[in-house]
This record gives C-alpha cells, structure tokens and sequence, in this order.
C-alpha cells in the first residue's frame, strides 16, 4: 500500500530538512568535542557496518576496471601483432635481398680471384689501471702474452676505435689511446672520402691533420680507419668532427675513453707492420755509433 504525500506536506518536509540537518550536525560536533572517546567508538561501528557494503558495492567497479584493463591490453596485443607482422614482412623481403646478394658477391669474388680477409680473433679484457695524466694516454688491461696478446694489435668497444697496444707483459698490457700525443691514426671521411691523419695532443679531441690538399672537414663528418700503414684495417669507427678552428678539425670519438672498463683487443693479423721495441743491447750499440761516428770496431 503506497502512502501518498500531498504536496503541502512535502514541501513542509523539504523546508525541515536542511534546518534539522545543520542542527544534528552541531549537535554532533558539540558532543564530539565533549567526548572525543564516544565518537571515536561510533565512528569505528560506522566503518565496520559499512565496510561490508562498501566493499560489495567496490566489487562492480573493480571487475569493471579488470575486463577495461584485459581490453586495453588485447588491443595493445592486437596492435603489435600487426606491427610485428608488418617487420617480419619487411625483413623477409630484406633477407631475400641479403641473399642474393651475398649469391652475387660470391660469385665476383670467384671471377676477380679476389684474396679474403684473414680471420679475426679477439680477447675481451678489463682496465685494471688508468694511467692518464698530463703527459700520457694510456690504459692497462689485464691480459698479455699468455692471452694471445701482441704488440700493435688493435683496442675497440662497442662504440669505436679506443686504441692499440704498445707494451705486453706476461700477464698485463698497455693500451695507447687514441688521445696520446704519440697517436698517429690514418682515417677516411666516410662520405667524402678524404684521407687524413688523426693526431693525439693528450686532450679529449684529436686533431685532423695532413688532409689532402683543398679538403674542408665539416662538424658532423664521420672518421672511420683508412687501413693505411698496416696497422689498423680499414672501417673501423674513430669518431666524429665535433668542432673546426684555426689549428683544424677536433674530432669526439666514439668510444668514451674517460669511462671505458671493458674493451676488445682485436688481431687483424697486421701487428708485424709495427717496428718491434728496441732492446737495451741495440740502444747502446746506437749510443756508441753516434759517439763515434761508425760501427764499433772489432777485434
């Protein structure tokens, strides 16, 4: 049976509420200002007799939120699929392009007899010892000899070219860095093909020198190794023109030679083009040359 309120009343009701409202809330704010206690315990009841409903009432959205997220992520799926689709498309046809002409460079190598490049090896070593300062460029790695290490071999990252070795010892080596003021790197410009000589001045930039006549580095050129000398093999990364001034192009290089814990030193097979060191024994015989302006007499 519906009770039904005529309009006179409700608006009587209406006009009550707000006025009765303000009142229970003052009359709540006075008795929790008197017995802070009391209030605390209703207030803890409340929460309890309402939790359970709040947390069916929770129970909707969160299971509304999971099937949005289960959404997003199957259009997300939904979406890289395509994409992966699309690469592995691509790649197919870049791997058939690689084929070919792999099948064709096979075939000039056969009709030009041209000679293949010795295989590599290399020996991945840490930096034990930093030996930078006013006058030298030099790191120490813990590998020599006993690890197939030689003299002139060439030190990388996975950046660029970080140096060579100069010194091997038994259990260690030195690696001259490509900023060492005895560094003499012979490099290419990659797009303009100009031959230069990257020279250390025991600062973070070499410098480009003995360029060929009329070429102008640009900021922005990349240097790689020219093959030049026998020492280093064409193509590796050097670095980059990252300022040109009176005295000539500063070259970055690649490799952050400041921070370098692990390298690579490489045996391209052109360690021999290096002069071997000079022994004591021979020093002496040089000292007593010039002394005497000939070879010692023998008696």
């Amino acid at each position: 049976m519906l009770i039904r309120i005529s309009p006179a009343r409700r608006a009587a009701i209406e006009r009550l509420s707000l006025p009765l409202l303000v009142v229970i809330s003052m009359l709540l704010i006075i008795v929790g200002k008197a017995d802070q206690i009391a209030v605390q315990s209703l207030r803890y009841s409340v929460m309890d007799a309402a939790a359970p409903a709040l947390d069916m009432l929770s129970r909707p959205a969160a299971a509304l939120n999971a099937t949005a997220d289960r959404v997003r992520r199957f259009v997300a799926v939904y979406r890289d699929n395509a994409r992966l689709a699309e690469e592995n498309e691509r790649l197919l046809g870049w791997q058939q392009l690689a084929l070919r002409l792999s099948a064709e460079n096979a075939e000039l190598r056969e009709l030009s007899k041209l000679v293949s490049e010795p295989t590599t090896s290399f020996v991945t070593t840490r930096v034990i010892a930093d030996s930078g300062g006013a006058y030298a460029r030099s790191l120490m790695v813990n590998a020599g000899r006993d690890s197939g290490v030689t003299r002139g071999q060439a030190a990388i990252t996975g950046e660029g070219l970080v140096g060579r070795v100069s010194d091997v010892g038994s259990r260690a080596a030195r690696i001259l860095l490509i900023t060492d003021l005895n560094s003499r790197v012979p490099v290419i410009v990659e797009t303009t093909r100009q031959r230069a000589i990257l020279t250390g001045d025991n600062t973070a930039r070499p410098i480009l020198r003995y360029a060929d006549a009329g070429a102008v580095a640009h900021i922005g050129d990349r240097l790689v190794t020219s093959g030049q000398g026998g020492v280093f093999p064409p193509g590796l990364p050097v670095g980059v023109v990252a300022s040109v001034d009176s005295e000539g192009a500063r070259v970055e290089p690649y490799a952050a030679l400041s921070r370098v814990d692990y390298l690579r030193i490489v045996d391209y097979g052109l360690a021999d083009a290096l002069p071997g060191p000079v022994s004591i024994a021979a020093r002496g015989i040089k000292r007593a040359e010039a002394g005497t302006g000939g070879p010692p007499l023998r008696r």
